[in-house]
């Protein structure tokens, strides 16, 4: 057991599925036997806070536009309030890169003060936005709202909803207890920012994941290019596929890009996009619905049809292109 700084010479497939791990050995080893710069860019995560620390004199329960359930914990603020919190968030300290580093921050996650820096009414637009949340003390919506979900069933602890952070912890103490009904909030966890490395995988990557320089390195999880848990689970899946065909010799297809494996698939091997930034699998990856001689549907029937057509092309997929033992 020790830091691993290159793949192993002595082995007919291997899995590189480093991803956050990604030591500067691994990655000079992925610049100099790729023949492209390993790209980097900043994830940050929320804080989450301890349930009984939050004041439900000030916070109330609600869903946005839905009154059947109350999933989220909301804190309120007033015009004022929200000036002095914004003034707050914009002058406070935060985690200053390396060097060596350059800041490039994934665009669906990025650091609550970022998204400050963008225009006062950025947050409000964004994860502080109020709209179809009526504060039951005063009837109207807030001027804007911080959401907090549960973590988990009960209300021991709450995840600050959009507020990933690159803040020093004595600022986030400070800034984020200016939230109202937060003023005497418990931290269980802090919000942290670290590097993830992924490569150019479009250019340097097989569709079956591995390396066009070295077809027995294969890639998984976030070196490849996806983005999130499920995704990295789905591409560690493929590649192990893809690795355990070639040591047996025999071939497997692709899955079609009308699945979630397939959609993902392709995204990280064949996007256009320049430059490629990862992505998390989401309905603009799959291929559209033709819709002839019928009525457009409704966003949630769409969605539906998607599924249904994900599920019956990955039963095809599996019947006439596995081997019975992949399954």
């Amino acid at each position: 057991r020790s830091e691993c700084t290159a793949p192993p010479l002595d082995t007919d497939v291997t899995i590189l599925c480093t991803g956050p791990l990604t030591s500067e050995p691994m990655s000079d080893w992925l610049r100099q036997n790729c023949g492209a710069e390993a790209l980097h860019f900043y994830d940050a995560v929320a804080p989450i806070i301890a349930g009984d620390s939050v004041d439900l004199d000030r916070a109330f329960f609600a869903s946005r536009r839905d009154t059947t359930t109350a999933d989220y914990l909301n804190c309120p603020f007033t015009r004022e309030s929200y000036a002095a919190f914004f003034e707050a968030l914009l002058e406070a300290d935060t985690t200053v890169a390396h060097e060596f580093e350059d800041e490039k921050f994934f665009e669906a996650c990025l650091p609550v003060e970022v998204l400050a820096h963008r225009g006062e009414k950025a947050l409000l637009f964004g994860p502080l936005r109020p709209v179809g949340l009526t504060d039951p003390r005063t009837g109207r919506w807030p001027f804007g709202v911080v959401q907090l979900r549960r973590e988990k069933e009960g209300d021991e602890s709450f995840n600050m909803v959009g507020f990933q952070t690159r803040l020093r912890i004595p600022e986030q103490k400070r800034v984020f207890r200016m939230i109202p009904g937060l003023e005497h909030a418990e931290f269980l966890r802090y919000g942290s920012i670290h590097r993830n490395t992924y490569l150019d995988s479009p250019v340097l990557v097989h569709e079956d994941l591995s390396l066009k320089a070295d077809p027995s390195i294969f890639l998984a999880g976030q070196l490849c290019g996806n983005e999130g848990y499920t995704e990295s689970i789905a591409t560690g899946h493929l590649t192990a596929l893809y690795a355990w065909a070639k040591a047996s010799g025999i071939s497997v297809s692709i899955p079609p890009s009308t699945t979630a494996l397939g959609a993902m698939l392709r995204y990280v091997t064949s996007s256009p996009d320049r430059p490629f930034t990862p992505s998390n699998v989401h309905f603009g990856l799959f291929p559209p619905i033709q819709w002839p001689g019928r009525k457009k549907p409704g966003k949630k029937e769409k969605k539906g049809l998607f599924c249904e057509r994900a599920l019956d092309d990955a039963k095809q997929w599996v019947a006439s292109s596995l081997p019975q033992n992949a399954e």
